[in-house]
């Protein structure tokens, strides 16, 4: 027999809460209930996605602590949590370089401290031909000479880690259907280079009209592979940074429970339509909530940060015509 936890056995098929992570209660995810997280956390004040919504750096590794604790609590032994990131290269206020944070080192030091394996590493690269030559690695095409040198970023992280030792005997008392629908398709698993450590995999493109449109959201490639790799058929997959809602949908045509998390309410019509989950739809197999901390979130940082730039905008020209007003 497959081990389950009560909450699990009952529970609907979707679990959507809106919400804060950090103050996530058993009551929403049980203990050990989950079988693998898939998530990408919020990119360090990113201006494409939160700009400004930490105070600092150690504001934001607060949240990945707290991620990583509420991570080793709900994932069950020898089960895994996947996190796409990548360092983020954030823009000072008030001076024209930006600093560039290593988000992929602190988080790896943050989940072994929590007392996670490091089980691995795949970089995800995107496709050369979708990327532009940026301002900043553009200076050197300027300034021809050493030192000038910055690169255009096609990669990001996967990381892997592990909640203990996985007891392999659990498998040899699972039905036998269970385990056929588990099954891994070794012959894609070698033609598509899943056993590499470099996976190849189109990004999700900014193109209007799409769902995610505003969106920083993950090619579904990415969970299903994950899902097939590290989950049995029935099992519970965990994203508590939700977003557009990526992972859940993925999760629910490979025939896996869905739990989501997600702050921002801005997204939770995003959500429905990714999900195609009218409000008739919300009933006994599917639970979508509001608890504590959730609040609209992005376009009201969007908002922020395009009156800070029209006030520094306005400075700068009131330097410019002080600097050419006449004595």
């Amino acid at each position: 027999m497959q081990t389950v936890s009560p909450i699990e056995k009952d529970s609907p098929s979707l679990r959507i809460f809106f919400g804060d992570v950090r103050k996530m209660s058993a009551n929403e995810v049980a203990n050990g209930e989950v079988a693998l997280i898939m998530t990408s956390p919020p990119y360090y004040n990113a201006p494409f996605d939160y700009p400004g919504l930490f105070a600092d750096y150690e504001e934001y590794l607060d949240l990945l602590r707290t991620f990583a604790a509420q991570s080793k609590r709900v994932l069950g032994k020898g089960r895994i949590c996947a996190i796409v990131t990548d360092d983020m290269l954030v823009r000072q206020e008030k001076r024209g370089r930006g600093k560039k944070y290593p988000i992929v080192a602190d988080t790896t030091k943050i989940f072994v401290e929590e007392g996670f394996q490091y089980r691995d590493r795949i970089t995800w690269v995107k496709p050369t031909g979708y990327t532009r030559i940026s301002r900043r690695s553009g200076v050197v095409l300027q300034h021809p000479y050493p030192m000038y040198f910055y690169t255009d970023n096609i990669q990001e992280s996967i990381l892997l880690f592990q909640n203990g030792t996985f007891d392999y005997e659990q498998l040899k008392s699972l039905r036998p259907e269970v385990l056929e629908k588990s099954r891994i398709d070794t012959s894609r698993l070698n033609s598509e280079n899943w056993n590499m450590s470099v996976w190849n995999i189109t990004n999700v493109l900014p193109k209007s009209g799409r769902v995610e449109e505003g969106v920083a959201a993950f090619p579904e490639e990415i969970p299903r592979r994950l899902i097939k790799l590290f989950t049995l058929s029935g099992e519970t997959v965990f994203d508590p940074f939700l977003g557009s809602g990526t992972t859940l949908k993925v999760a629910s045509e490979l025939g896996r429970k869905g739990i989501g998390y997600e702050m921002d309410l801005e997204l939770k019509k995003v959500i429905r339509k990714k999900l195609a989950l009218s409000r008739k739809r919300i009933g006994p197999s599917h639970l979508m909530e509001e608890k504590a901390g959730a609040r609209k979130l992005c376009k009201t940082l969007q908002t922020n940060i395009r009156r800070q730039r029209s006030v520094t905008m306005g400075d700068k020209r009131k330097s410019f015509r002080a600097s050419i007003s006449p004595l």
